[in-house]
Parts: C-alpha cells; sequence; structure tokens
C-alpha cells in the first residue's frame, strides 16, 4: 500500500465524472488533462438507479483500458453506493485492478459507518467518507454524530486519505444555492456544518473543500473569480485540496495548493530548528515571528504541499 501521509495530500482536485465517461482515456492519453492529479467514478448519484450494471460495466472496460496507457496515471477512485455495494464491487472488480487508488464512500454517517468500516478494513483499500446527510448538517444531531464518526474513524486511520463534504447536499437540505460571485462560506448554515467538521476531524485527518458549480467560458471569467476566492477561504479554514467537476478548474484549484516562497522557507526553518535551544525566531525574511510549539504542523503541511504543488516566488 502507498504512503498515506503523502497520498492524503496528492488527492488535491479531485475531478469527478459519470462511469461512462470513455472519452477520459483519449484526453488522457493526449494528455489534455497534463495537470490533473486525482479522478473520481461515480455510480452513485450521476447514475440513474437502472443504469448501475451498465455503468459498472463501462467503468471496468475503462480501467482495463487505463492499465494498458503508457502514460502517469492520476490518483483513480470510485465513488460507490452502499457498504454492500463497496463489498460487491471489490469483489467483483476492484481486488483484479492494479490502477484503483481507493473509493469515495457517500452519505457515511453513523447508520452506515460500521458496515463500511467493515468491509474496507477486510479489503484493506483506502476510502475517503463524504460527510453529507441530515444527520451531520442538524444541529439536533450534529456534534453527536460528528464525535461518534471520529471515533469510529479512528478504527481505520491507517486507510482514510481525506475526509470529504457534500456542500451541494448541505445546501438542498435548506434549499439554498450560491452564486458564482458568493463562496460557501457566505452561506451562514452552511459554513457552521464546515466549522464544526473541520474543528473534529482537521487536527488528524485532511479535510478536502466543497466542490465548486461553476465552470462555464474562460479563466478570466466570473466564475474562475469567485473559485478562486472560495480557494482562499478554504485554505485559511483548514481545508485542502477541492472536488472539481469540470477539468477547468483542475488548474485553479492546483494553483491555488502551491505555497508561497515564504511559506516554504519558514517551513523549512521550523522544522530544521527542532533540535535546538530557541523556540522563537525571527521568519527567514524577517517579516514574522515562528514559534517552534504553535507552528510545527503548519511547516509539515506547507512543506509536503510545496514538494507536491510548487513553490511561488
Amino acid at each position: 500500500m502507498l504512503d498515506k501521509n503523502f497520498l492524503q495530500y496528492k488527492v488535491g482536485g479531485l475531478l469527478y465524472m459519470p462511469a461512462f465517461q470513455r472519452n477520459f482515456i483519449q484526453n488522457l492519453a493526449q494528455n489534455k488533462l497534463p495537470k490533473l492529479s486525482s479522478v473520481a467514478f461515480c455510480l452513485e448519484d450521476s447514475i440513474q438507479d437502472s443504469a448501475v450494471d451498465e455503468a459498472q460495466a463501462s467503468l471496468k472496460i475503462i480501467l482495463r483500458e487505463l492499465e494498458q496507457l503508457e502514460t502517469d496515471l492520476p490518483l483513480i477512485f470510485v465513488r460507490i453506493r452502499s457498504p454492500r455495494h463497496l463489498e460487491m464491487f471489490y469483489d467483483e472488480i476492484g481486488a483484479k485492478s492494479k490502477i484503483l487508488t481507493g473509493y469515495i464512500l457517500p452519505k457515511f454517517d453513523m447508520q452506515n459507518a460500521a458496515a463500511y468500516i467493515q468491509v474496507a478494513r477486510a479489503a484493506k483499500v483506502f476510502v475517503m467518507p463524504t460527510l453529507e446527510s441530515d444527520r451531520v448538517a442538524s444541529i439536533l444531531t450534529r456534534r453527536t454524530e460528528l464525535l461518534s464518526l471520529k471515533q469510529a474513524l479512528d478504527e481505520i486511520q491507517n486507510i482514510v486519505l481525506n475526509v470529504r463534504v457534500g456542500v451541494n447536499d448541505f445546501c438542498n437540505l435548506y434549499g439554498l444555492r450560491r452564486n458564482m460571485n458568493q463562496t460557501v462560506y457566505d452561506i451562514g448554515v452552511v459554513r457552521d456544518i464546515l466549522t464544526d467538521i473541520i474543528n473534529v476531524f482537521a487536527k488528524d485527518y485532511v479535510v478536502s473543500g466543497a466542490v465548486w458549480n461553476y465552470f462555464n467560458g474562460d479563466n478570466g471569467g466570473a466564475w474562475a473569480v469567485g473559485l478562486k476566492r472560495e480557494l482562499e477561504l478554504d485554505k485559511v479554514n483548514g481545508f485542502v485540496g477541492k472536488t472539481a467537476i469540470h477539468p477547468a478548474q483542475i488548474p485553479i484549484i492546483l494553483d491555488a495548493l502551491k505555497v508561497s516562497q515564504t511559506d516554504f522557507d519558514d517551513a523549512n526553518q521550523l522544522l530544521n530548528s527542532q533540535s535546538g535551544t530557541h523556540g522563537v525566531m525571527k521568519s527567514v525574511d524577517g517579516s514574522r515571528m515562528n514559534e517552534i510549539k504553535c507552528h510545527t504542523n503548519w511547516a509539515r503541511r506547507i512543506k509536503i504541499l510545496g514538494e507536491i504543488y510548487g513553490v511561488t516566488p
């Protein structure tokens, strides 16, 4: 199994597509998606219930053809429907695949967590649970639900790559939707849910940011400006990476994952000063204070992100 500590940050911008997306192979072979870090083939919400078998058969072909490509592949995930579906898919397809990185577990809450965990533990596969149900959203159940989910996931922490958030599902519960000039943090009830998820999980897990629903037009369009604004707020609030629904979003998401030269230099300074006598020091450029006891976890994250996504001047 690959190194989880590195892999959890490499998920980056996760491009979602229906399991029918056969043109993905051609686009990858022709290097039309050069910055793609990870992809999720969806067998859940993007597929009608009556078409699941057909979609799964299509995905089986896609995975086989991807194995034959002579090119570097992104991390590849499958979004399944239920614990039973995970078990069936793994037995029929997943266990035979050489390129699958892991599985996305939708609607993950205490009603299905034990079953999901049992299957994932037995299969020894990486998983990314998605928090998006009413039990997580409602203030009446949220605290107990999140703490219970954290305790449950801690049993399989070594195979949990990301904790993901289903913001569209949260918005749907309250009949809400942000436009391209608003961020998810402008929706108070959803912002509060996200804050609590970060509070419970971000200390021990990478938590990925919400999907952005806009993509039409060139990179200078209002949709891109809105995406960049939300990415900035994602970063300051503790989210790492983001779900994408269109290839045009990927370069913007990956750009946001780059770290500044100042941050990268300070991260190295902090991590290289662990054995010294001073706990506080001036930053490399002399502009701020670096404190070992307060900034070491930040430094570890910055160093990994800089090594994966690059450093900006």
